[in-house]
């Protein structure tokens, strides 16, 4: 029955790991599922939660940091940047009036929810505005001073 709980754990840290991309709890995953293997072997309790949280710590602190380098280097080595980090800072045309609450903009073709960056700027449809930061699914956008954030 142990063995049945590691890995029901680790199945859901893993799928926890999918809502925070913080690649933090996929290790923990990794601990959860070595334990389930020390338990189907038949290690006591305290065995297991050893192999817990030694495996768990190796690897955030061995494998973690290799991953995070390697995704800097990706995005600094002129590869192209790809979800959230192509779209900060990139220019977007004005669909529907964007002001502090609501409106609607297109980015590279697709259109996404939009909000003023600084609430009390106001885009009225046909201008071109940057995007500052995206949280959730709504796109934080900026007067685009590159086009002068005139009408297009």
């Amino acid at each position: 029955m142990e063995p049945v709980l590691w890995i029901v754990l680790g199945v859901v840290l893993a799928v926890a790991e999918l809502f925070t991309a913080t690649l933090f709890l996929v290790m923990f995953a990794a601990g959860a599922f070595a334990a389930a293997i020390a338990a189907a072997l038949g290690a006591p309790v305290a065995a297991q939660a050893l192999v817990f949280a030694a495996v768990s710590a190796l690897t955030v602190v061995a494998v973690r940091p290799v991953i995070q380098r390697h995704r800097q280097s990706a995005l600094s080595g002129g590869e192209e940047p790809f979800g959230v980090q192509a779209i900060e800072g990139a220019s977007a045309l004005v669909l529907e009036r964007v002001d502090a609450d609501s409106g609607q903009v297109k980015i590279d073709g697709e259109l996404w929810s939009a909000r003023s960056y600084d609430g009390t700027q106001v885009f009225a449809p046909g201008e071109r505005v940057q995007v500052i930061q995206v949280k959730g699914v709504t796109a934080l956008v900026w007067r685009d001073d590159v086009t002068g954030g005139g009408p297009a």
